[in-house]
C-alpha cells in the first residue's frame, strides 16, 4: 500500500481542505433560551392578576361608604362615588405607574447608565418650570396648554442633561446621577425662586408631591396619552436597545441614532410632563422598577417593557392603598411613600454596585 502524496513546498495540495464549521452552542444553552419566554410568561400573568386584585381592593378603600353590599343594594350615592371616584383614581394610577416605570427605562438607555431616571436628571423639574411659567403668564390657561409647555420645557432639560453627559471626561456609573440630580436641584432653585416671588409655592408644592386624591371624572382623561405612549416604548425598544450601543454602532446597524433619540426624549418629556400636570411628581418610580425587573429577569429589553409596566402599576398602586390606611381617616401622598421606599431601594442599588465592583 502507498503512502498518501505529500505535497511539496510551494505546490498546492490536491485534495480540498475540510470544511471549517462554527462550534454548535451547548445544548444547555439552547434549551435554557427555549424555556425562557415559556417561564416569563405565566409570571406575567400572575403579575397581572395580582395588579387586578390590587385595584379591586383600592376601588374599596375610602371614607365613603363603597362596599359590596352598598353598591348590589342600589345605592345612588355610593354608584356615583364609585364611578366619579374611584374608578377613576384607579385608572390613574395604573396608567401613571405604567408609564412613569416605562420611560425611567427608555431614560436609562438613553443615557446608557442605569441609575438615572426623569426625576434625578431634570426631566420633571424643568416639566414643573414650564407649568410654573404658563400660569405666571397665562393664569387661565386650559390644562392642554399646560401640558404643551411642560413639554417643551421637559425636552429642553433632559436635552441638556444628556449634552452634559456626552461632556463629562469620565462616564462614572454613580458620577451621571449625581450630575443629574445637581441639575435637577439648580432647576428646582430657579423654580422655587419664582414662586416665591409670585406667591405661587402652594401651588408649586402640589405639583411637586404625586397625589391621587384629587383625581375625579373629567380631570385624568390626559394620562391616557402616557397610556398610548407606553405602548410606542414597547414597539420601539429594540431601537432603543441599539441607541443604548452608542451612534456609530446605531448607524453601522442602518438606523438613525439622532431620530431614535428625539423619539425617546418626547416619550420621556410627554410622559413626565402630563404626569406632573395630572398627578403630581412620582420620584424615583422611573429608577427602581427597571432595576428590580433587570434584576429577576435580565436585560433584554423588549421582554422586560410588559414587566416594568405590570410591576410599576402594581408598585404605585401598593403605596397608595399604604397611603390610604396607614393614617386612616386621613390620607399621605403617594409621593411621598413612593419617594420614602424608592429613596432606600435607590441607596441599596448604589451600594450593591458599588459592592460588586469591588
Amino acid at each position: 500500500m502507498s503512502a498518501p502524496a505529500v505535497p511539496e513546498p510551494g505546490q498546492a495540495s490536491s485534495q480540498p481542505p475540510p470544511p471549517v464549521t462554527a462550534p454548535a452552542p451547548p445544548a444547555a444553552d439552547v434549551a435554557s433560551r427555549r424555556r425562557r419566554l415559556p417561564r416569563a410568561l405565566p409570571g406575567l400573568a400572575l403579575g397581572a392578576a395580582l395588579v387586578l386584585v390590587l385595584a379591586v381592593a383600592s376601588m374599596f378603600i375610602g371614607v365613603s361608604d363603597v362596599s359590596l353590599r352598598s353598591l348590589t343594594a342600589g345605592d345612588p350615592a355610593a354608584w356615583q362615588v364609585f364611578w366619579v371616584s374611584r374608578v377613576p383614581r384607579t385608572l390613574s394610577i395604573i396608567l401613571a405607574g405604567m408609564a412613569v416605570s416605562v420611560a425611567g427605562l427608555i431614560m436609562q438607555l438613553m443615557a446608557r447608565n442605569k441609575f438615572v431616571e426623569p426625576s434625578t436628571v431634570g426631566t420633571v423639574e424643568s416639566a414643573s418650570l414650564g407649568i410654573l411659567v404658563v400660569t405666571i403668564l397665562i393664569p387661565g390657561a386650559s390644562m392642554m396648554l399646560k401640558m404643551s409647555t411642560a413639554t417643551l420645557f421637559a425636552a429642553a432639560g433632559t436635552a441638556l442633561f444628556l449634552l452634559i453627559l456626552r461632556r463629562l471626561p469620565l462616564r462614572n456609573t454613580l458620577l451621571v446621577p449625581l450630575v443629574g440630580i445637581m441639575l435637577g436641584g439648580v432647576i428646582s432653585a430657579v423654580t422655587t425662586f419664582f414662586a416665591y416671588r409670585t406667591d405661587l409655592l402652594q401651588t408649586l408644592n402640589s405639583w411637586m408631591v404625586g397625589d391621587f386624591s384629587g383625581v375625579l371624572r373629567g380631570r385624568y382623561e390626559l394620562l391616557w396619552i402616557v397610556g398610548l405612549l407606553t405602548v410606542i416604548g414597547y414597539l420601539a425598544a429594540d431601537r432603543f436597545t441599539v441607541a443604548g450601543m452608542g451612534a456609530d454602532f446605531t448607524t453601522n446597524l442602518g438606523l438613525n441614532y439622532n431620530r431614535v433619540m428625539a423619539l425617546g426624549l418626547v416619550i420621556v418629556s410627554l410622559i413626565s410632563a402630563v404626569v406632573v400636570v395630572s398627578v403630581g411628581s412620582i420620584p424615583f418610580l422611573g429608577l427602581i422598577v427597571p432595576n428590580l425587573v433587570s434584576l429577576l429577569i435580565g436585560d433584554n429589553v423588549r421582554r422586560a417593557v410588559p414587566w416594568v409596566a405590570v410591576f410599576g402599576a402594581g408598585f404605585v398602586l401598593a403605596c397608595d392603598i399604604i397611603g390610604r390606611t396607614i393614617r386612616y381617616p386621613y390620607e399621605i401622598p403617594v409621593g411621598v411613600i413612593v419617594a420614602a421606599i424608592g429613596s432606600v431601594l435607590f441607596l441599596y442599588l448604589l451600594l450593591r454596585k458599588r459592592a460588586d465592583r469591588g
